[in-house]
C-alpha cells in the first residue's frame, strides 16, 4: 500500500511538471492581433486546463473514464471476475489503479498536443474564429488523426501488465486468455475521447468569457466587442 501511494504521489508530481511545460507566456499587451496566434494560445490555454484537471487526484477517474466498466474492458471473464471480487475495497483498488493508467496515458498526452498547437498551420484561421465552441479542438484533432491513440496504447498496455496495486495486478494476472492488447486498444481510445472532450470543454468556457482569460490577445479576437 506504501508503494501504491508514493507511485501516485510521482504521478501527480509529473503532472505537475506536464502541466509546467504546457503553461503559456506572459501576456503583454499587444499592438495588433493575429487570429492565428489567438487560435494557437487559445488551444494551448484549453490544452493546460483540461490535462492539468484530468491529472488531479481522481479527477480522471470523475471524468468520462468511470463509464468504461472492467467486464466491458475484459468481456465475460471481466463480469465473473467483478461479480466475484464485489468488495469496496477491491473495487476501490480497480478505480484508483485504473484512473492512474489514465493520468499516466494523459501525461504522456499532453506535451504531444502542446507540440502540435505550437506548430500547426490554421489555413482558414477566420472560420475557426467565428466557429463554434469546439470549432478548434475539433480541428485539431482532425489534423493529428490517430496520433495520441498510437501513443497511447502501449503506454497503457504495459501499464496493464504491470498494475500498481498488488491486488489488482494479481486478479488481472490471474485472468488467462485475455486479450491484453485489444483490452489497451479500448481503453487507450476512451482516455483519446474524455482528452479531447475535456479540451473542447475549456475552449468552450474559453469562448463564452474570453476576458476570464487575461489575455488581451485572446479578448482582442474572441470578445464581445472584435470584428471580424
Amino acid at each position: 500500500m506504501t508503494e501504491f501511494l508514493i507511485s501516485r504521489r510521482k504521478l501527480f508530481a509529473g503532472s505537475a511538471a506536464t502541466a509546467a511545460a504546457l503553461a503559456l507566456p506572459g501576456c503583454a499587451t499587444l499592438p495588433g492581433f493575429s487570429f492565428t496566434d489567438a487560435i494557437r494560445r487559445m488551444l494551448l490555454l484549453s490544452s493546460e486546463r483540461a490535462f492539468a484537471r484530468m491529472t488531479q487526484d481522481g479527477g480522471f477517474w470523475d471524468k468520462q473514464v468511470a463509464r468504461v466498466g472492467f467486464g466491458e474492458m475484459l468481456g465475460a471473464r471481466g463480469n465473473v471476475l467483478s461479480n466475484i471480487l464485489t468488495s469496496a475495497l477491491f473495487k476501490s483498488r480497480l478505480e484508483d489503479a485504473l484512473a492512474d493508467i489514465a493520468i499516466e496515458g494523459s501525461a504522456r498526452a499532453a506535451p504531444i498536443v502542446a507540440d502540435t498547437v505550437r506548430t500547426i498551420g490554421f489555413a482558414n484561421a477566420v472560420a475557426l474564429v467565428r466557429g463554434g465552441p469546439s470549432a478548434a479542438t475539433s480541428f485539431l484533432r482532425g489534423e493529428m488523426g490517430g496520433e495520441l491513440i498510437d501513443v497511447l496504447v502501449p503506454e497503457i498496455g504495459d501499464a496493464l501488465r504491470v498494475a500498481r496495486d498488488p491486488l489488482v495486478g494479481q486478479a488481472l494476472s490471474a485472468l488467462t486468455g485475455v486479450d491484453v492488447p485489444q483490452v489497451a486498444n479500448t481503453f487507450a481510445r476512451e482516455v483519446d475521447d474524455t482528452i479531447w472532450n475535456e479540451i473542447s470543454r475549456e475552449e468552450g468556457s474559453i469562448r463564452a468569457d474570453p476576458g476570464a482569460t487575461n489575455d488581451p490577445l485572446i479578448i482582442g479576437v474572441f470578445g464581445a466587442g472584435a470584428a471580424l
